[in-house]
């Protein structure tokens, strides 16, 4: 195995011999270890984190927020729950609040469309066809977003599915007391994924369901796909500064007023959502983060997380607990995050380094940091 490089920050903590024999944990066995460019270890105080959630204390289900802006003095901004999480947008270089105005009302057309629960979305309907294997129109956005979901399933070899809708409805991370399916309705539900079970015709806008089984849910991509069109509505609006954050999934509109790189910070699993591992300092690029610290919850002392497995039904346990991603497009970042994480470390690392503009970074179940080639660079060193 090359040599492990260390990041030059006081809290490597790095053991190459210990990954170069055994490796981390992929699909739940040891693996060779692949090239790992960047190690370092989030800290021990994270061991007592994860034993309390392992234990029950603090596990409730949210949203995946991965990612922490710092704050810029002199913005304006809004703040509403949308998308079934926190929506802030600020904007640093104008004091218009139309143009706030006008970005939540995006939001919300945005999510009367994407949405899988509310009743009358262009998901929802989709999903409640009367002709369960008919041909249905799709609206210009919609048509966009499948096309970029259904390239992440095929690049992925399905680990990333937008058909999971009748086991992500089954587990019901978001329910209030959510638990552990029975193991035949979860193989029932499994049965009836496959994204090839959908045809989309990008020139006719139109998409064709083969399964009448088969259902979508764009959870793990739309909030990307929305941060992109509410950059282009800022940047229409004369806007060069400014930060959107749909909870948790930061898109960053050029730089700082003053030309220097926007702060976000890391967060750090299982910790409290204020607390960061690392910085990384950003301009015009999104970060996402995909985790098992966030929509879960622990039932006989196991932690279930709402990241799963098309192939299995349940939860992705795979040696991971987070994935961040740095890109250009945040619904590339987005479905990135999902994907690589679904992948594991090894393939996730290769995926992200065979892709142009893309950084990633990899913590596992023992808290050891991994970074993409690359990712390094935006790290603020400590």
């Amino acid at each position: 195995m090359p040599e492990v490089k260390k990041p030059d920050s006081a809290t490597v903590e790095v053991e190459p011999e210990r990954i170069a024999k055994t490796g981390p944990a992929v699909n739940g066995a040891q693996q060779d270890a692949p090239h790992l460019p960047v190690l370092h270890h989030v800290g021990e105080e994270q061991d007592a984190h994860h034993k309390a959630h392992e234990d029950g204390e603090t596990a409730q289900p949210g949203d995946g927020l991965g990612v922490h802006p710092a704050a810029v003095p002199g913005d304006i901004h809004r703040s509403d729950f949308l998308l079934n999480t926190f929506v802030d947008i600020a904007i640093y270089d104008s004091r218009d609040e139309s143009i706030l105005d006008g970005a939540m009302a995006l939001c919300r057309e945005y999510e009367n469309r994407f949405s899988r629960t509310l009743s009358g979305s262009e998901v929802y309907r989709l999903n409640h066809r009367e002709d369960a294997t008919g041909t249905y129109p799709l609206s210009d956005d919609m048509t966009d977003l499948l096309a970029t979901a259904l390239y992440y399933c095929e690049r992925s070899g399905g680990a990333f599915d937008i058909t999971t809708e009748p086991l992500s409805s089954l587990w019901n991370f978001s329910g209030t007391s959510p638990s552990v399916p029975p193991a035949e309705a979860i193989e029932e539900a499994r049965k009836k994924v496959d994204y090839k079970k959908l045809r989309l015709d990008g020139t006719r806008s139109t998409l064709t369901f083969l399964d009448p089984g088969t259902s979508i849910d764009l959870g793990a991509i739309a909030k990307g796909y929305i941060a992109d069109q509410l950059k282009a509505y800022l940047l229409d609006s004369g806007v060069e500064s400014a930060m959107i954050n749909l909870g948790g999934n930061v898109l960053c509109v050029g730089s700082r007023p003053d030309g220097t790189p926007f702060t976000v910070g890391l967060q750090k699993p299982f910790a409290d959502r204020n607390e960061t591992f690392a910085q990384v300092e950003v301009s015009d690029l999104s970060v996402v983060a995909s985790g098992v610290y966030e929509r879960h919850f622990v039932e006989d002392g196991k932690n279930y997380h709402h990241i799963l497995d098309p192939s299995t039904g349940y939860p992705y346990d795979n040696g991971l607990i987070s994935v961040t991603i740095l890109s250009e497009r945040s619904v590339d970042g987005d479905a990135l995050s999902t994907t690589c994480f679904s992948l594991g470390l090894e393939k996730g690392l290769e995926l992200a380094n065979s892709l142009d503009g893309i950084y990633a970074c990899f913590i596992d179940e023992d808290y050891d940091v991994y970074y993409s080639d690359g990712m390094e660079d935006f790290i603020i060193k400590q």
